[in-house]
């Protein structure tokens, strides 16, 4: 968890180096999470996915990371915490007995 706050206060200066805070509203930093992912997907896009290079997959996942970090800040939201308790609501979801080794989604198990 410490990482992930120093990830964050780094981030945050960064921002508020910038004056740049103004434009962090919820709504703008989920826009620019998804424009960033839609990056990280251009990085294989028409490619098999050992053909991505991994130097643009690895700076595309990090601004990923920035924007969901601020955003998750932004709520007051434990990113571990959160992480966690989707982990565990999956598990309920996708039971091991009836998940393993299949892409099936869990209405469907």
């Amino acid at each position: 968890m410490q990482d992930i706050e120093e990830i964050t206060a780094k981030l945050i200066e960064f921002r508020n180096e910038r004056d740049w805070e103004q434009f962090h509203n919820p709504k703008d930093l989920a826009l620019a999470l998804n424009i960033e992912a839609g990056e990280l997907l251009e990085a294989f896009l028409w490619k098999n996915a050992t053909e991505a290079k991994p130097e643009k997959v690895k700076e595309e996942l990090a601004d990923v990371f920035a924007y969901a970090f601020l955003l998750a800040e932004k709520y007051g939201f434990d990113v571990k915490q959160i992480v966690l308790d989707k982990i565990q609501r999956n598990a309920e979801k996708y039971p091991v007995d009836k998940s393993k080794g299949t892409a099936t989604k869990y209405n469907e198990l």
